[in-house]
């Protein structure tokens, strides 16, 4: 079964936000286009589940050709018993087609809504995606994709085979008993009262049961990503209060639905066996009066089981129905999010030449009234080195993410070779960009593997060159597989040096117009920052340049220094310049060294 090739992540979010008051609804829209998968699945559970209700009837035949003395009575019993051998056999290859039509639909749609959220995390808003945990996306995409998965097996399938079961057994009663159909209806109500009385506390208990889980996904998250740091200041107690308390808080959750749900499924299981038994001696006195055949008794007897056990599973079905409808309002959460990166229609760019300007340029964070970068006007030219320099908060990281694109001006706009920035589609711009930021991202592969991350075709030759003006060639012989070294989760396995000049050659490898340099050897030790610096005065030769720092010796060469206080610029010029003009970098200068 290919899955990949009849995936269509786009169609999701649209059908989630038409009917997001009604998860149900959603749910059932999400399979267009598989609806036939489950018909025919159904039908071949009606075929391959016919020896179920068949064996009530054969055996209600067969007690009632020996208690009756019917004529040929051995041959009558053959063939019922063959009937049934046959459907028997049957069942093997039917039960087989009945689960390939069934899974692919449900696996099918499970992958394509796992690669819809995947893609919109990917497409939203920075600022949109760091409002939400990362652990608590990992939740979405993994359990509750799969409490929908398991809910959809329990309403396209589950849920028609309990219809079916049921179906079957009120026609072929009321075929041969009106009275006893009648006795059978009388439960339904019964049903109808339990199903009311549980599903608001099921529904409520499932929320908050969701979410806790996601809030202990992401502490948890955040609990391996902090063991450094909690094993060095000897906060391992601290820590594991803090997560001992979160794993209660979900236990008690969990405890509270089990019992609800428990409480119900007791409740009902027990009114049912009554019915059961209340039915046994209603067909019995029948029998005993002379109303039905004594070998009707067994087949009212199963197919009132069947019904109560077909009852009961529906009723059963309540909590999966409930959680898996919370699980689809939680996976709607990543969906309707507004806040995405629109490249649709906009120009795309086959070549960048690195010319910026900034005109009266603006930003503030939602919510936030000041701005944190205000009224920047000033022009950058092909292949300068741009330093932003200032205080912490003073709108360093708030320039760069505007020019990688992340973020737009609330005021003023930004030209790009003379085009503005808002109307160029991103991903073709950033094609020509390469960014080294201050903690580098390492997946857990082999030093080629992460330098290598994104590109294709790389010759042998280029990548050895990338290694020699990344400085990195002197750290693959000290590796024990050299380029082929797996790094770690994370780079746990390198230092800070280490990655930082990976970073630099994932960077290079790109061949970039552009360079993005955020704090890049802020946390490296004097050795590694001027190994890694001599590195980056290589990266950035012929390159337009944007670099934030607070070491001396990385924006002592940039062709202009900006500086920043309170989102405004104060000062810009040459690091002489500065300097000689004796002022507001000048008195920063010991803050450098």
């Amino acid at each position: 079964m290919n899955i990949k090739s009849e995936i269509d992540r786009n169609r999701f979010e649209e059908l989630y936000l038409k009917h997001k008051d009604r998860p149900l609804v959603a749910l059932i829209s999400f399979y267009k286009g598989f609806y036939h998968n489950f018909l025919l699945a159904v039908l071949f559970y009606a075929i391959k589940h016919s020896p179920v209700w068949i064996m009530p009837i054969v055996t209600a035949n067969i007690i009632n050709y020996v208690t009756q003395g019917v004529t040929d009575a051995a041959g009558l019993i053959i063939l019922n018993v063959s009937i049934v051998a046959f459907l028997l056999i049957l069942n093997v290859p039917i039960n087989y087609l009945h689960m390939h039509f069934r899974a692919s639909a449900v696996r099918k749609v499970e992958a394509g809504l796992r690669s819809a959220l995947v893609h919109k995390v990917q497409t939203m808003s920075i600022l949109s995606e760091k409002d939400i945990q990362s652990g608590r996306i990992q939740s979405k995409i993994i359990r509750d994709v799969e409490a929908i998965e398991t809910l959809s097996d329990q309403i396209f399938v589950n849920f028609m085979n309990i219809i079916i079961n049921v179906a079957v057994a009120l026609v072929v009663t009321v075929s041969r008993s009106r009275v006893v159909f009648v006795f059978f209806l009388l439960m339904v109500p019964l049903a109808a009262v339990l199903v009311y009385i549980f599903k608001k506390p099921i529904k409520e208990h499932n929320r908050r049961f969701r979410k806790e889980v996601e809030s202990t996904s992401a502490k948890v998250s955040e609990m391996i990503e902090l063991i450094p740091v909690t094993r060095a200041h000897a906060l391992e107690g601290n820590e594991i209060s803090r997560m001992d308390e979160q794993m209660y808080q979900i236990a008690a959750e969990g405890y509270q639905l089990d019992m609800v749900q428990t409480n119900f499924g007791a409740v009902s299981w027990a009114f049912f066996q009554l019915f059961q038994v209340l039915c046994l001696t209603f067909t019995a006195f029948l029998a005993l009066n002379k109303k039905i055949p004594t070998g009707d008794v067994v087949l009212y007897q199963s197919y009132f089981t069947t019904i109560v056990g077909q009852v009961t599973s529906m009723l059963n079905l309540l909590p999966t129905i409930s959680k898996g409808l919370e699980s689809v309002n939680s996976v709607g959460e990543i969906l309707s999010v507004e806040d995405v990166e629109d490249n649709e229609g906009k120009q795309k760019l086959d070549d960048l030449k690195g010319r910026y300007r900034f005109e009266h340029v603006k930003y503030s964070y939602p919510g936030n009234e000041k701005n944190a970068v205000d009224n920047l006007d000033f022009e950058v030219k092909e292949g300068q080195t741009i330093a932003f320099v200032g205080e912490s908060g003073g709108g360093k990281s708030t320039i760069l993410n505007m020019i990688i694109g992340f973020m737009m001006p609330t005021e003023g706009r930004i030209l790009v070779d003379d085009k503005p920035l808002d109307e160029i589609d991103l991903r073709s711009y950033r094609r020509f960009l390469a960014v080294v930021p201050q903690n580098t991202a390492l997946f857990s592969g082999s030093v080629r593997d992460n330098i290598l991350y994104g590109t294709d075709n790389v010759s042998e030759e280029v990548f050895e060159r990338v290694l020699k003006e990344s400085g990195l060639l002197g750290v693959i012989e000290k590796l024990p597989d050299g380029v082929d070294t797996k790094v770690g989760e994370h780079g746990d396995r390198l230092s800070g040096g280490q990655k930082q000049r990976i970073s630099i050659a994932r960077a290079l490898i790109r061949n970039p117009k552009v360079i993005i340099l955020d704090e890049a050897t802020s946390a490296l030790d004097a050795i590694s920052e001027r190994e890694v610096s001599s590195a980056l005065d290589s990266m950035s030769n012929e390159r337009t340049t944007f670099i934030v720092a607070h070491k001396l010796a990385t924006v002592r060469k940039a062709d202009r220094i900006i500086v920043l206080n309170n989102g405004r610029v104060v000062e810009q010029g040459s690091y002489e310049e500065l300097i000689g003009n004796k002022g507001y970098f000048y008195y920063m200068e010991e803050s450098f060294a």
